[in-house]
């Protein structure tokens, strides 16, 4: 029997080694079936299924390795698949369990491991102080951790230790050039700290950072058989452009600005992006040149000489801080639009009241964000229950809990059932005289449109709002109100409020 073992046992780690993730599976039952209670053996099944994208049973059979030995290994193993399952606070436990464990192993366990994805579990379940005390904890064992450098770097971004964060990914990138992830996260800190010529070429591996909610990647960078422009000199009488719409509506808002300057670079230009934006799009592009809005799943590349991501544009055209194109407005809705909803605005009465519009919550973004970017519905009634304003609701409600309460529905006027899309938003904000909305694209839209535009941000938001700014080169007529501590969404309405006042908008 222990010579069949061993030849299976042979077979699975051969198999498993070169990636053959279910032959493996196959020899390590062989090997079970003769030994049911090896902890070796039930501990590799785990793996096995961790490889077939399994965490559920990778857990279990790792549990049931665990049970017979309080490996250091098998608990690390525990908490990669618990991180990959969203357990996060499991993860943790585990890890520690790990850590508590190889104290007394010998020979002794690589304690950075454990370490590292200690942190990991931390930071993912947004404890990101402990996560920052593990990570240098790997650091004090191994300096040269890129992992850890550079996960620290992120931490510390978040916490407002920008010069630090940015000093952690550029020794992460030292250490291992290749490092995509740290190219990514120091351009987008770099973008927040103002560095905009710095920034972009290392924002062009943002890919390498979209992940979902366990840290896996979800995309990856396009992949063409044509060239990417990156601003090199063009045939402006032949050249035709391809430039493909990424990430959320509110990017394709913010970025469209370089759709036009690219059009006095090309023969032709072409933007591959959602339905939604298709309207707006068109009727402020093609009236000004050759400008086609195509469907991204139906393209075809021998129309086209070069492509380019819509946010590698501002690399493409040299952007920096102070170059930023502020020709406002770009986007441009339609005036027989306008002239509809402003009669309807007419009708309700009270024309001595400014007309606000009023989005507090975002859309379909990754939950964790979106929920730090939103404001309950219940929150708002610090602004819709101030008298002098007519107040439009510009939200689009994804689910129930961002829809308005009964309550509220006598002070804020709503339309947006019938909003089809974007070029019916931008006729309604159009219409409007101040628009009040987190950062969703409804800001972008309003101030691509020129329309004064006050911005709630949360606490540490989004790269390109930068640090502690109250404008941005992005949106000339935009406001800027920071959240001073993460949360806290009373303070920022009661600034509002009071600039609502002071600013002469009542009337």
């Amino acid at each position: 029997m222990q010579e069949a073992l061993h030849s299976a046992y042979g077979q699975a780690v051969h198999a498993y080694n070169n990636g053959q993730w279910q032959t493996a599976v196959h020899w390590i039952e062989r090997c079970l079936s003769f030994d049911s209670e090896n902890a070796d053996l039930l501990h590799f099944r785990g793996l096995c299924a961790l490889a077939l994208d399994d965490a559920a049973e990778g857990e279990r059979w790792i549990l049931k390795a665990i049970e017979r030995s309080a490996s250091p290994v098998f608990y690390n193993s525990l908490s990669v698949a618990q991180t990959r399952l969203r357990a996060f606070a499991d993860a943790a436990d585990s890890a520690r369990a790990g850590l508590k464990s190889a104290a007394q192993w010998r020979p002794e366990v690589d304690r950075t491991v454990l370490l590292y994805n200690l942190g990991r579990a931390l930071q993912l379940d947004g404890r990101l102080e402990e996560a920052a005390a593990a990570y240098r904890e790997v650091l004090e064992l191994d300096p040269d951790h890129a992992g850890a450098q550079n996960n620290l770097g992120a931490i510390l971004n978040t916490l407002g230790e920008f010069d630090a964060g940015i000093a952690h990914f550029r020794r992460a990138l030292d250490l291992a050039p290749g490092n995509l992830e740290a190219h990514s996260n120091l351009g987008h800190a770099l973008l927040a700290a103002g560095r905009y010529r710095d920034a972009w070429p290392h924002f062009e591996h943002r890919w390498s950072t979209f992940q979902d909610e366990t840290g896996r990647p979800e995309t990856a960078a396009p992949n063409l058989p044509i060239p990417q422009w990156k601003g090199d000199p063009v045939r402006p009488d032949r050249d035709r452009l391809l430039i493909l719409n990424e990430q959320g509506l509110g990017d394709s808002l913010q970025f469209s600005r370089y759709i036009p300057m690219a059009m006095k670079r090309f023969a032709k230009v072409g933007f591959a992006g959602p339905e939604p934006l298709r309207r707006l799009f068109t009727d402020s592009f093609a009236r000004s040149g050759d400008f086609l809005y195509l469907d991204a799943r139906h393209i075809d590349l021998k129309q086209w000489d070069m492509f380019c991501p819509l946010m590698s544009m501002p690399l493409a055209f040299d952007t920096d801080v102070d170059s930023v194109p502020a020709s406002i407005p770009y986007l441009h809705a339609r005036a027989h639009a306008v002239r509809r909803w402003s009669a309807r605005l007419v009708e309700l009465g009270d024309g001595a009241l400014p007309r606000i519009g009023l989005a507090w919550a975002g859309g379909r973004f990754r939950p964790d964000v979106d929920a730090r970017r939103s404001i309950g519905t219940e929150q708002i009634d610090t602004l819709i229950s101030w008298p002098h304003a007519r107040w439009i609701s510009l939200q689009k409600p994804v689910n129930d809990a961002k829809k308005l309460l009964p309550r509220q529905r006598m002070h804020v006027v709503d339309w947006m059932d019938e909003i089809e899309d974007f070029a019916d938003t931008a006729a309604l904000v159009s219409s409007l005289d101040l628009v009040i909305c987190v950062d969703t694209s409804v800001a972008h839209l309003a101030g691509a449109l020129d329309k004064p535009v006050w911005m709630l941000n949360r606490h540490r938001g989004c790269w390109r709002w930068m640090r502690g700014r109250e404008d941005t080169p992005w949106y000339p007529n935009m406001r800027i109100f920071n959240q001073t501590e993460r949360d806290n969404w009373d303070e920022v309405l009661e600034r509002v409020l009071a600039e609502l006042e002071l600013a002469g908008w009542r009337r």
